[in-house]
């Protein structure tokens, strides 16, 4: 079956990423692998992407580093209220501080409403953030892939999966000569190949990783990447 992976920047309803991901006509034993990052961008923070990913029995989540940061603060989840907020610790306040530097609002706006309009919604959705693993093993076309949120941070061949921190899978920033396995594809977004690769709005491959991150939070098009024959489908 076809699997694809993409870092998606959409509204369920209205939005070019959907209407590619459904172009795509996807069979009933495809799988779709988000690389994280759903929330913190426009609209309602991504909150509505994610309830729908809940309910898609193909899709797969991998962490990101933004939705670590909400769960990092899911001590306000209780009570989400500007007066719970007066009442933070030192080290709670870091945490949200970090959070709302990389965009919290839009997603803390629609938490709120989620959850005065459905209590059990919203723990659904903090459970199934919790559970959602930080990388992910598959093999497609012939090829084995790491699927990973940033990449991997302080990469060692000698080094175990599992041996890695959250941190160095969720905020790595990859240089171009950085190299990873020899015989699997690492597969990563987080870091937009305009920033650091110069490849604006289109994937970056390396000799042993690729970053689909295309810059959707700025204004690129999203994509997904099949990865049976790796080919990009960019979202107009």
């Amino acid at each position: 079956p076809t699997t694809q992976v993409t870092e998606p920047e959409i509204e369920p309803t209205e939005d070019p990423f959907m209407n590619a991901y459904h172009k795509q006509d996807p069979a009933s034993d495809d799988t779709l692998y988000i690389l994280g990052d759903v929330i913190d961008r426009n609209g309602d923070g991504g909150v509505a992407m994610l309830r729908w990913m809940m309910n898609q029995p193909n899709v797969e989540f991998i962490l990101g580093n933004h939705e670590a940061m909400l769960l990092s603060c899911s001590f306000l989840f209780d009570e989400v209220t500007d007066e719970s907020i007066d009442h933070l610790n030192f080290q709670q306040m870091q945490l949200l501080l970090q959070w709302m530097q990389n965009g919290s609002q839009p997603t803390m706006a629609a938490l709120r409403k989620l959850k005065q309009n459905s209590p059990e919604a919203m723990t659904d959705l903090l459970d199934y953030l919790r559970d959602a693993p930080l990388y992910a093993a598959v093999s497609a076309g012939g090829r084995d892939f790491l699927l990973v949120h940033s990449g991997l941070q302080n990469f060692s061949t000698e080094k175990k999966l599992s041996d890695y921190t959250p941190d160095e899978l969720l905020w790595n920033r990859p240089s171009p000569d950085d190299h990873y396995f020899t015989d699997v594809i690492t597969v990563f977004g987080h870091t937009p190949t305009g920033y650091m690769f110069g490849e604006k709005g289109k994937m970056f491959r390396s000799d042993t990783w690729i970053d689909i991150d295309t810059g959707a939070s700025g204004g690129g098009s999203p994509m997904l990447l099949r990865l049976d024959d790796l080919k990009a489908f960019y979202c107009e």
